[in-house]
């Protein structure tokens, strides 16, 4: 059996065969994931008590740590980041077209 190896694009979601701009979107919203994540993790938090200073449910903050990635627009993602006081820098780079 012969197996072949591609060369990755810097994003797994791509990677596994989403669409360039769904995959974008994807990546984008794991990063924020993995940042409240480990946010969680470093102030030693309950689920509940991320919930508080989050400003969502339990459940929520259940879904988060469970990745469940399609119940998570960007947008309330920067929000919970921003309740928790986190500053969010954006950078833009023109990528390479083929």
């Amino acid at each position: 059996m012969s197996s072949s190896m591609r060369r990755s694009t810097g994003n797994v979601f791509e990677d596994v065969g989403f669409a360039p701009k769904e995959a974008e979107h994807l990546r984008i919203r794991a990063d924020l994931m993995i940042e409240i994540t480990q946010l969680i993790a470093a102030r030693g938090l309950t689920q509940t008590a991320a919930a508080a200073l989050l400003g969502v449910s339990q459940p929520r903050i259940s879904d988060l740590v469970h990745g469940k990635i399609e119940r998570f627009s960007i947008d309330t993602l920067i929000e919970m980041l921003g309740r928790a006081g986190v500053s969010i820098i954006f950078t833009t780079r023109r990528r390479r077209v083929a």
